[in-house]
């Protein structure tokens, strides 16, 4: 069979997440709100953390980054997504498909680090709330979120360049809805074996490290929470950590799930299913439960609905 580089120019074929059947239209149909609802979300979260002057604090600037990597994330898979679903065709250029590798790579490792630094945050703010000034000055939270954002584009940029290097000679069919690196590996010829092992040494600094820097983290902030005499500041307390313990339990659960697994536990339909959660349903639950459940961002909504119906009327 003939080798094939992706520098002849040859397509790749997403399969797509959907058919063309009733209930898939109608799943169709629910992604393309699910996404519109995750713009509007995010969107809104980063202009009520702009206008709002008592949300210029450093924990809220790192929310309106992670707001904005998650409307960038969805940005990169759904329309894509819906063009080649409702055009009938499913062709994918491979610098879109490179595109696609070092735009979720970049988004997904720089969201890792980021959400450590909301943990680091929220550890000084609880455990050392008299030292929070010095110890989270403005510099250290924007060398914090550009840090984030480096690093996750190196990573991006490194197994992107490494994964279109592979000659295809079989099936440039890619039984997905985007493109990402452990499908296009199953399609090569050559042998992967170090590659996949460079895969999860990445895993395991983007994933593991961040992952233990937050568990650190929250297991001091749980000791001094349990120290609290005020009943009232150990509600906040528990009310801001356990928004942030949700995200960071829906992102890092699907992104080990799909980056962490040995080769033969890979199923498809559930890699399907899976990535879909963590592109698409993920960053419109973020702003839901960092609405829900902190009591300084609804203030903050309720007010600013307040203003602007007072206004219209």
């Amino acid at each position: 069979m003939e080798n094939t580089n992706v520098t002849t120019g040859i397509n790749f074929i997403l399969l797509g997440l959907f058919n063309y059947t009733e209930t898939h239209l109608f799943l169709f149909s629910m992604v393309l709100m699910t996404f519109l609802t995750s713009l509007m979300g995010n969107a809104f979260m980063i202009m009520l953390i702009y206008v709002d002057p008592r949300l210029h604090t450093p924990m809220y600037f790192l929310l309106s980054q992670l707001s904005l990597m998650d409307m960038m994330l969805v940005l990169t898979i759904v329309p894509k997504m819906a063009a080649s679903y409702l055009r009938h065709t499913r062709s994918i250029s491979p610098t879109g498909c490179g595109a696609q590798i070092v735009l979720l790579l970049t988004l997904g490792g720089g969201e890792c680090f980021l959400l450590a630094a909301m943990a680091y945050d929220r550890y000084v703010a609880i455990c050392h709330p008299l030292r929070y000034p010095i110890l989270m000055k403005q510099k250290l939270c924007l060398h914090m979120t550009a840090g984030s954002w480096l690093l996750g584009g190196v990573d991006g940029l490194m197994q992107a360049g490494a994964t279109l290097s592979f000659p295809y000679c079989h099936s440039r069919e890619i039984n997905h809805f985007f493109c990402e690196a452990p499908s296009l590996v199953r399609l090569t010829c050559a042998n992967t074996m170090i590659f996949e092992f460079f895969m999860y040494v990445c895993c395991i600094l983007m994933l593991l490290i961040p992952l233990s820097l937050i568990l650190a983290s929250y297991s001091l902030i749980l000791a001094a929470v349990f120290h609290m005499k005020s009943t009232e500041a150990r509600k906040k307390a528990f009310a801001t950590c356990s928004s942030h313990l949700a995200v960071v339990g829906l992102f890092y659960g699907t992104s080990m799930f799909i980056y962490m697994r040995p080769k033969s536990y890979h199923s498809v339909g559930h890699d399907k299913v899976v990535s879909a959660f963590y592109t698409i349903l993920t960053p419109m639950l973020n702003p839901l439960i960092y609405s829900v459940r902190n009591i300084e961002v609804k203030e903050a909504c309720r007010k600013w609905l307040e203003k602007h119906f007072k206004s219209s009327t």
